[in-house]
């Protein structure tokens, strides 16, 4: 009987709107070693998938080699498990259904798993962050998007076509004048509390507004920076976050009063802004959550760097895939 060689390695890809990042991670959750490279330069799929399928292969080969890797996991946004496809991804160049697993799989001839960004997000803070132990927990990503997964019964719930917990496009505003979110959809909870929704509310207060503020003729304005004047007592950049806040608790009094988790995880850049977000965002989440849970949900920050969980995720994803290789 011939010796049964074990692979100890998987590759985890977190594939953001800038910026690709794929590492090798051993069964400890260790980063060998990782690399990157920009997203947008490669509009066209079949030349994104060259280029990520190379990279992977020469950070492989001067790594322990090919034969030591399992499989692979990606993270990508509007990716379904179900089918191992970007479907609609209205942030990314690439439109309509993108069969990336299979793709990358036939240039590779590994088992690959895709799954939702926000999917992988929960699995790494499940694994490797403050959601590790807990059974019913949320995890909101807000950055360009903002996207999210839940854990029920310590299983995380995808749905039939594994869409489930796509909190940020639930309206929150069906008025006529409700913003035109990304997803063609109006007042979608993206359109207020992502990054562009942040400009936005950036453009309506200061129309509403004679007083002086730093962000008046700034010309690379970002969540970041207001959050900086806000820090520096801009009272107009102050009044741009209380707005986000108070929408965003709104979405998440309606997502906790349904799944009723012990913890909602916030998670992505425009978490960091810190109290001029959370405080406007805490008030109004105990206003409009359901009062049998109000007081008994946590709301927390991720502690983990966001790129690095999201690998570390999407390498926690490819181990529950089941082994293939075209080079057995």
């Amino acid at each position: 009987m011939g010796d049964i060689q074990i692979k100890n390695r998987v590759v985890g890809v977190d594939i953001s709107i800038e910026r690709t990042t794929y590492a090798i991670v051993d069964v400890r959750g260790n980063i060998i070693a990782e690399g990157g490279f920009n997203t947008e330069e490669y509009p066209n799929i079949n030349d994104y998938v060259a280029k990520l399928t190379d990279s992977i292969l020469e950070l492989v080969e001067a790594n322990g080699g090919y034969e030591s890797i399992r499989s692979i996991g990606i993270s990508a946004p509007s990716a379904s498990s179900v089918n191992g496809s970007i479907v609609n991804a209205p942030n990314l160049p690439w439109k309509g259904m993108i069969p990336l697993a299979a793709m990358v799989r036939d240039r590779l001839g590994l088992a690959v798993a895709v799954a939702n960004d926000a999917h992988i997000s929960a699995l790494g803070e499940k694994a490797y962050g403050i959601a590790h132990g807990m059974k019913d927990f949320i995890v909101i990503n807000i950055g360009v998007g903002l996207g999210s997964c839940f854990f029920s019964a310590n299983h995380e719930h995808q749905g039939s076509g594994g869409f489930a917990g796509e909190i940020g496009h639930t309206c929150i505003d069906d008025s006529d004048s409700a913003r035109v979110c990304a997803c063609g959809k109006r007042g979608c909870l993206e359109a207020y509390c992502a990054a562009k929704g942040i400009l936005r509310t950036v453009e309506e207060v200061l129309a509403e507004s004679d007083k002086p503020s730093l962000m008046r003729g700034h010309e690379h304005l970002s969540p970041k920076i207001i959050a900086g004047f806000c820090e520096q007592g801009d009272k107009l950049a102050i009044e741009v976050y209380r707005r986000t806040g108070y929408k965003l608790g709104i979405g998440l009094a309606n997502y906790a009063s349904i799944v009723d988790p012990e913890a909602i995880i916030l998670a992505g850049g425009i978490s960091r802004a810190g109290k001029w977000l959370l405080d406007p965002a805490y008030e109004s989440f105990d206003k409009h959550v359901f009062g049998n849970i109000r007081g008994n949900v946590k709301v927390l920050i991720s502690q983990i760097d966001n790129r690095e969980r999201d690998v570390l995720g999407a390498s926690a994803l490819a181990w529950t895939v089941k082994e293939y290789s075209l080079f057995k």
